[in-house]
């Protein structure tokens, strides 16, 4: 009988891979769709309230920079407490966002609101992943992981249906908008519940807390029995200071890559997002009543079109690809769009040329870096530092997101929508460039490409020999 890593590692797909899988994508279902929604929220905002283009990029991204706060926070928090202990707690504070932002009195308590969904909304970047990964089994880790994230279409997808289904109503814009902010607690309400009868991760309880037999347990229990591993000896589990992994060069390394990647990225996707409506809406011309509701239309094709595909199948191939390879892929692919829109002369004035290649950009981000970066984070550090590697490369990106999507509307007011892109182009070149610094984990297991960074980074500190690692442990700072 193998332990309960191995036991994970080779066990084939079954029925708590699926659970697993809708738990934790459930909360990428809200944050796609509280993320994005703002886009059409504010368009509708700014008519009322008479926003200046600063504001408006302000109101756009106070949720991404509170974001880049929780990611980190809960991040660490869970490889210091444990997953279990704060899984649902973000969606708590979603829930509690979104009902508040819908009842906003002004600009400045609606800010106060984002902030705190954003937070949330971080929060649920390394925990669902990492949760996931850790149940995952190699063979099919990209595809669940990636499944996991590929929710995240149908949110956007959502949010787009109902600001088409208000607006083609004739809905008050003033009630239109504070519903579409307020709907977000919906899903966000059904996550808290099926996160709180999650257990805890069993390679979390062995590795980190030394607990061998609640690991089997863990294991036995959340798949109903069909997998069963070996009960390891309980003793003193491997924990990482944090000051032992930030100055570590292998580590440093990866966060380069994991971070740096997701973070250009993410200034190029989500200031070209969000700002979507915006794009089509100068695409279309600025003039007429219903322009909005054409924008959203067409939007709503394009990225059903081609970006819903685009998850599922990077979902679907990553683990045959390569989880690095996919993000080599579509990093230049997305950028060749970008910079075919901001190059061809009079393409944005020409709508069916322009929307094919707007869609390309999409099918490449989601083939490619808007998936693999989410699932690369949380491969290749060890179980004791997983969430926190995982929360400071999420963090940074959408530290990249909310300076791509403040600076967005002004950059298109002084470049236009192709000179936008350009500058898209040139981040999703760097990206590929940073995709080099970590390593391919496609099929390998998650001990495998991290057990041996414990022991270096151990060494690294006190000048021991591998041989002793437990006991040069120390207690995450």
């Amino acid at each position: 009988m193998a332990d309960a890593m191995t036991a994970l590692d080779e066990a084939p797909l079954s029925r708590f891979h699926s659970r697993a899988v809708v738990t934790a994508g459930m909360g990428f279902f809200t944050d796609a769709y509280d993320l994005f929604i703002i886009g059409t929220a504010t368009t509708l905002i700014a008519k009322q309230w008479h926003l200046s283009s600063s504001q408006i990029g302000l109101v756009n991204s106070i949720t991404l920079i509170s974001a880049f706060v929780g990611a980190f926070a809960f991040g660490r928090i869970a490889d210091v407490l444990g997953r279990k202990k704060i899984y649902g707690l973000e969606a708590v504070l979603m829930v509690g966002g979104a009902l508040a932002s819908a009842f906003a009195p002004s600009l400045i308590w609606l800010l106060v609101f984002r902030f705190v969904l954003g937070l949330g909304v971080g929060g649920d970047y390394p925990m669902s992943a990492v949760l996931m990964t850790e149940f995952s089994n190699r063979k099919n880790r990209g595809k669940l992981v990636g499944l996991v994230f590929s929710m995240q279409a149908l949110g956007t997808v959502a949010g787009y249906v109902a600001g088409l289904t208000l607006l083609s109503a004739g809905v008050n814009v003033g009630v239109t908008w504070r519903v579409l902010l307020g709907l977000g607690a919906i899903p966000a309400a059904a996550v808290i519940v099926l996160r709180r009868r999650m257990p805890e991760s069993p390679r979390y309880l062995q590795q980190v807390q030394g607990q061998g037999a609640a690991a089997a347990a863990a294991v036995s229990s959340f798949s109903d029995g069909t997998i069963t591993a070996e009960v390891a000896v309980d003793g003193r589990g491997q924990r990482m200071s944090l000051r032992q992994f930030l100055t570590n060069r292998r580590y440093l390394r990866y966060l380069a890559g994991t971070a740096g990647a997701w973070f250009v990225f993410d200034y190029a996707y989500y200031g070209n997002s969000v700002s979507a409506p915006l794009i089509v809406k100068s695409v279309l011309g600025s003039h007429g009543a219903h322009v909005l509701t054409e924008a959203l239309a067409l939007q709503l094709i394009v990225f059903t079109v081609a970006a819903v595909p685009g998850y599922f199948l990077a979902a679907f191939a990553m683990d045959r690809i390569g989880h690095r390879r996919l993000q080599l892929i579509g990093f230049p692919m997305m950028g060749l769009a970008f910079l075919l829109i901001g190059v061809i002369p009079g393409i944005t004035a020409a709508v069916v040329p322009f929307l094919i290649l707007f869609g390309m950009s999409y099918f490449f981000a989601e083939f490619g870096p808007n998936t693999t970066t989410f699932v690369l984070a949380g491969e290749v550090y060890p179980t004791s530092m997983r969430t926190t590697g995982h929360g400071i490369s999420a963090g940074v990106a959408k530290l990249g997101a909310f300076i791509g999507v403040y600076l967005f509307p002004m950059i298109k007011d002084h470049l236009g929508v192709a000179g936008a892109l350009r500058l898209s182009a040139g981040m999703a070149v760097a990206g590929a460039l940073l995709t080099l610094l970590v390593p391919e984990p496609a099929g390998r297991s998650l001990e495998d490409l991290s057990s041996e960074e414990v022991v270096l980074a151990a060494e690294a500190v006190v000048g021991q020999s591998p041989a002793p690692v437990a006991a040069v442990d120390r207690a995450a700072s």
